[in-house]
Formats: C-alpha cells, structure tokens, sequence
C-alpha cells in the first residue's frame, strides 16, 4: 500500500494552481520529482543528470523489450517451422518431435509462479537480460548436433553421396552380387552410433528446457516494469505497441523457416560435385540449425541494452508535464487530463499491488509457498473463471497442435515443399490471427462491452470457428498407390501383374530413392523395387531430371521419374490455407472478451493471480501436452517406418485420409469444447442477471427491512459478476 500512498500524494501534489508550481524552484521541483517518482519513496539520481542517458525513457525500455520479446518468440517458434525437417534428419517420430516442441514449457512452468514473489525484489532490467541471454545460448545449444553429427547421406547404400553415381539404387542380378547383404544403415550400427543418436537427441531436449528457463523473467517483468514507470495513461498504448510487434514473431519464425529450408542442411561441408537433389526431392533436409543461429543472434542483440536500465526511473507523468512547462504548452488543461484515472484501464495501476500481489514482498519464500494454494483454490472455486480457462485451454490445444504439424500436414496432404508450407503458414495464417485479437480488443473498446455482451462474442466466434473446420475434412485425396505399401482397388495395373518381378535384384531392404510411374500413378520405394536397370540424366531449364529405364515392373518398361509422385489435390492447398486462416481469425477474436470476462468476473484483490494461474493452467493443460496428442494422433496414421538400427525411426508414408480425419477431428474435438465452455457461461451470466433483475425488484417494492435485506445480499453478487 506504500506505492499506492506516494501515487496518490503525487497526484495531489501536483493538482495544485499552475502558478504555485511555476513559482516554486527548480531545484526543489527536481528533489520532489527525484523522490516521489520511484515507488517507495526512494531517491534515485538527479533527473537532470538523467535525463541525456536514453536509458531512463520508458519509451526507449518498450522499444527495447518489442523487440526482444519479438526474438525471443522467433526462436520459440522456429522448432515448430522445421519440425519435419528434424524429424527426418534424426529420424524421430512425431510423438518424440511433439515432446521435443513442448518441452520448452517444462522450465518455463516449474518457474512462473515465483515471478510473482521476486518481482518487486529484483533488478528487473538485469534479470530480463541474464533470461535473454539464457534464450540465447538455447538457440546455440539446439544448433549443436548438426556441426557433431555426421554429414547427411540421403543414399544408404553408398558411403559417400556421389552425385553421379546411380548404380546403387538399381537393379543388380544376383548373380553380380556375392550375397545378399543385410541392410547397411543396420550392418553399419554400432553402440556409438546408437550413443550419438541418443546425445544429439539430449541436446535437443536440454536446449529446450534452457529455452523455457531464459523466457521465465522476459514478459512479466518487462509488462510490471511498463506499468510501473510509464504514466497511467500512456501504460495500455505502451502494452499494445508492445503486444502487436511481438505477436509478429511467430510469423517471422515460419517466414525464416521458409528461407533456411530452401537451403541444403549440409551447405557448409557440401560433397565435391555438388548434390542433385531438389527440396521437392522426400529425402530433401533443409538447414534447419541455420534459423536457429540467428535467432540466437537477435535475442543476444536484443538482450545488450537490458544491461544498461536502471532498477527504478522516474514516474513518466512528472517528465512530460516537466518539458510542457519548459515549453509552455497549455500546462493547465493537460495535466488535469493526465493526472484523471484512465479511462481505458480502471484502477489499473492500483489493482496489481492488491491481494497475495501485495502482501508477496513481506513474504518469506515458504510462506508465499504457503499462502499460494489456499488463493489458487479460491480462484478455481469461480464458476466464469474456471470456464472461461478451460474454453482457453481447448483453444489453446488447437492452437499448439495447428503450430507445430501444420506444416508437416500440408506436406504430406498437397505435396508441397516444406518451405512453401511455412510461408503459407507465415503470410496467411499468423497475420490473420493478429488481425482477430486486434479486432476483438476493437468491439470490446467501441461497444462498450459488458460480462454478458463478452460472452456473446467469445460464443459467436467459436461458433463461426467449429462451422468453419467442417469443410476440411473433405479438402484432401486418398494416398496414391505405393508398390508393396498399399494399393487402392480400380487402380491402373501394377507390380501385381509381374510377380517377383524385383526379386533377381536384391534390393536393399532400408534404401529410400523412391521413383514415380506417372502413367499408372505408382510409386516405388526404390529404382530397384521398379526393376530399373538405367538411369537417365536430363538437363532443362537449370534442373536435373532423371528417369530410369529398362524397369521390369513396369508396364512397358518405363520411364519412370525419380522422386514422389504429386499429389492429385495439390490445387487445394490455397482453399485450405484460406479456411483455416478465417477460422484462426474467428478463434483468435474471443482472445480479449474472453480476458475481460477473467478480469471482471474474480475478486478485486485476485485479478492479478488469476491472471498468472490462467497462464500457468494454459502451459500445463494445453501447450505441454497438446503437441504429443496430435503427433500420437499423427504416428497411428503411419504405413511405412523407416527403420535405423533396429529401431522405428521417421515414417516414409502415411494414410492421408486418416491422417486428415484424426488431425482435423482433433481440431474439431478441442473447437468443440470451447464452444461448449462459452455456452455455459453465458448460462451463468443469465441467471446471475436475472438473481440481480428479482433483488432490485424486491428492494424497490418491498419494506424497509426487505430493502436492507437486498442490499445486504448484493454484495456478493456484485463481486461474482
């Protein structure tokens, strides 16, 4: 209550005539600015020695944090773009790549609740700059296995990638062949092989828990800090410009995604001769530790100026009214304005310090531990709030599964490059989702709107949203027949019409060159499989093309083209990104009622806790667990493991009609839940209307005594809604 006192005693202070103050000596004003400013009373240096240093501006401090949060979440959502590029260079399962995508929560949720016990009793601008540079060393740490891993060989059945030697994938009679051999990539495993894979996947692992770590002090201390020094006014202008340029980070993340992945991984130590794979090519890996070496750069970049800020500055209110009194600007008029409470955020300034916030300083750490449950099983006892979490978390799961596998899911769908995945992703659908929070913030501004006319709109958009995602289940095709894998019945002639057609080639069982009849719409695992015996070049355009020759299981003998076969819904790929963009709009405008209704739905002592165990509740039921869900989901729909020492590594193929079910359905299952969370409130928020329309009914027509009673009885009605 000590900071609310001086804010209040500097607001009378200052209320005062124009003239009185104008007359007052600058020396005296500066000594009063020097202590009143800092909360507590404290005296800080000289303003006018502060003054030429642009480390004590506030605007200068909600610069610097923009773009650090705006880092920051590049790194955070670099994983997630070059998800299925990992996958296939370490050979990882979806369920194992999920883990990895979520565990950056793990450190970050262990350490969140003691935010609110040391906030007020740290260097916060120091604290932020050791997180960031914790950040940093993370993005380092997660590029490490690429430089100790040994290069990428997408041809197993060599040792070296030969750019022009295609004999391996081709069919051999055995008699060329002394015997068959075991599969190499097997025959070649080792305990340090298996030891290396299970270091790099370590490191992954580690750096994400760093990652989770360095981002615990970033945004509430940089959002307290705001709040504290900048005039009461001026704070939600200042968290909205902060707020919008760090909501562009994921989509610098998915656009830097696009630009590494065009990349080969092993562009530093590329083989003599080049390669003459394409990124249409499956067994194409981009540089996906590229990304993450300058997102590392940026948040250390960003990270310097922390260093420099001091623990406390002046309250920003006395040094706009200083400089409009130099300038003799309508002093007056002005500062009666500034000195009102906002408008835009009541009591704002004076909530954050009540309630467990508020007695935290005087806490030892186990009696905040102490105190810390009882206030959490409070908040969690409120119908609205505890609805209006788990309609989050529904939307949050959604979210954090559409993150980390929608990339992958375009790719395997629509045959698209995963490049041109992420800067669909990164151009349409994050732009779209800011635009949806910013105009949800936009009606709640404009209309006024109350607890009832919030959980209205929050209904309507997840409403709208669920409508949406119906059409998805049906924008998608069949997979095509693969030799071996699966067939469809009325397909055009096959392997089937050539019994043990490849059987005189002794294919290796793991190689993976797969090859395309385009007549028939096959696809072969390998020349081999196909029974091709030569390989043709062809040079158009500045691309290589090569076809095979001679292929014994192939009516006619061929050609065939090396690489996948095209998807027959690749035009698709735009409609479903369009939909899915409008959906992640309208799901994204419930984003502000939905926090209106936190706010104005608990105690007033409570809303600063509520709001940390909203964030804490989201981590641990819906960004942790959700990407194992859908990458679970993803690996039942698997057709063909590749296998590495023994043990199932990537998958090669899937079923895309399953696939595109359980995704979608999983969507649709948490869209769902949302919308029925929404529902209830809105139930709630009707009867308590109605409890209230009865009371005042009663009071105005009923005794005296009734009166009493009634206005007894309101009072926690007020307060719950």
């Amino acid at each position: 209550m000590l900071m609310k006192t001086v804010d209040l005693q500097g607001q009378v202070n200052t209320d005062g005539p124009v003239g009185e103050e104008a007359q007052m000596p600058d020396k005296d004003t500066k000594a009063m600015m020097s202590v009143e400013d800092t909360p507590g009373g404290k005296a800080c240096p000289n303003p006018q020695d502060l003054r030429p240093s642009v480390f004590y501006s506030i605007k200068f401090f909600v610069l610097c944090h923009s773009l650090l949060q705006l880092a920051q979440l590049m790194i955070s959502g670099y994983l997630k773009s070059s998800i299925s590029t990992v996958e296939k260079r370490f050979g990882l399962s979806s369920q194992t790549s999920g883990l990895l995508a979520a565990f950056n929560e793990v450190g970050n949720t262990a350490l969140i609740v003691f935010v609110s016990y040391f906030g007020s009793r740290v260097h916060r601008p120091r604290l932020i700059g050791y997180g960031a540079v914790v950040v940093a060393l993370a993005g380092l740490l997660m590029s490490l296995p690429h430089f100790i891993s040994e290069p990428y060989r997408y041809d197993h059945t060599s040792p070296v990638d030969m750019p022009q030697d295609y004999e391996a994938s081709l069919c051999q009679p055995t008699t060329l062949v002394p015997a068959p051999t075991p599969a190499p990539s097997n025959s070649s495993c080792s305990s340090n092989t298996e030891a290396q894979h299970l270091a790099v996947v370590g490191i992954m692992f580690m750096a994400q828990t760093l990652l989770g770590v360095g981002s615990v002090p970033i945004q509430p201390f940089g959002i307290s800090y705001i709040d504290d020094f900048a005039h009461n006014s001026n704070s939600p202008l200042y968290l909205g410009i902060l707020f919008a340029i760090t909501m562009m980070g994921p989509g610098m993340a998915y656009g830097l995604g696009g630009l590494m992945l065009r990349l080969y991984v092993d562009i530093d130590r590329m083989p003599e001769g080049g390669i003459r794979l394409t990124s249409k090519d499956p067994r194409w890996v981009g540089a996906w530790w590229l990304g993450f070496l300058i997102s590392a750069a940026a948040v250390a970049l960003a990270a310097i100026p922390y260093f420099f800020f001091p623990k406390e500055m002046p309250k920003e209110k006395h040094e706009l009214r200083f400089r409009r009194r130099v300038l003799a600007a309508s002093a007056s008029t002005v500062s009666k304005g500034e000195d009102s409470p906002s408008e835009k955020s009541p009591g704002a300034s004076q909530e954050k310090h009540d309630g467990l916030a508020q007695i935290a300083p005087d806490l030892t750490v186990i009696q905040f531990i102490k105190v810390f449950p009882r206030v959490l099983l409070r908040t969690l006892r409120h119908p609205i709030f505890l609805l209006v979490v788990l309609s989050q978390v529904c939307t949050s799961s959604m979210v954090a599964g559409m993150a980390t596998f929608l990339p992958k899911f375009l790719e395997r769908q629509f045959s698209v490059t995963a490049s041109y995945a992420n800067l669909l992703i990164g151009s349409l659908t994050i732009p779209s989702a800011i635009m949806g929070i910013v105009l949800g913030g936009v009606l709640v501004k404009r209309l006024h709107l109350g607890p009832m006319r919030c959980g209205i709109l929050c209904l309507l958009g997840a409403l709208s949203c669920l409508l949406l995602s119906l059409p998805l289940f049906f924008m998608g095709c069949p997979t095509h027949q693969i030799a071996g894998i699966t067939r469809q019945p009325g397909d055009l002639p096959g392997p089937e019409l050539f019994p043990a057609c490849s059987e005189p080639c002794s294919c290796p069982l793991d190689d993976f060159n797969p090859v395309c009849d385009p007549r028939a719409h096959v696809e072969y695992l390998t020349p081999c499989q196909a029974g091709c015996t030569s390989p043709v070049a062809q040079e158009a355009l500045d691309k290589s093309q090569v076809f095979y020759t001679n292929c014994s299981c192939v009516a006619g003998g061929g050609p065939v083209s090396a690489g996948s076969c095209d998807s027959a819904c690749s035009h698709l790929v735009l409609p479903f990104m369009f939909l899915v963009s409008l959906g992640a709009a309208l799901a994204s405008l419930t984003h502000t009622p939905s926090f209106m209704l936190i706010l104005r739905g608990v105690k007033k002592e409570d809303k600063t806790l509520a709001v940390g165990i909203q964030f804490m509740l989201l981590r641990v039921l819906a960004w942790m667990p959700s990407p194992v869900i859908h990458g679970s989901a993803i690996d039942t729909t698997c057709v063909h493991w590749a296998q590495s020492c023994g043990r199932r590594a990537v998958c090669r193929y899937y079923d895309h009609d399953l696939l595109r079910n359980r995704f979608i359905g999983l969507q649709f299952f948490f869209k769902t839940g949302s919308l029925a969370c929404f529902a209830l409130i809105l139930a709630i928020l009707r009867q308590q209307v109605k409890e209230e329309g009865t009371q005042v009914t009663v009071s105005t027509s009923g005794p005296q005594q009734q009166l009493l009673a009634s206005g007894s009885g309101k009072k926690p009605e007020e307060s719950s809604v």
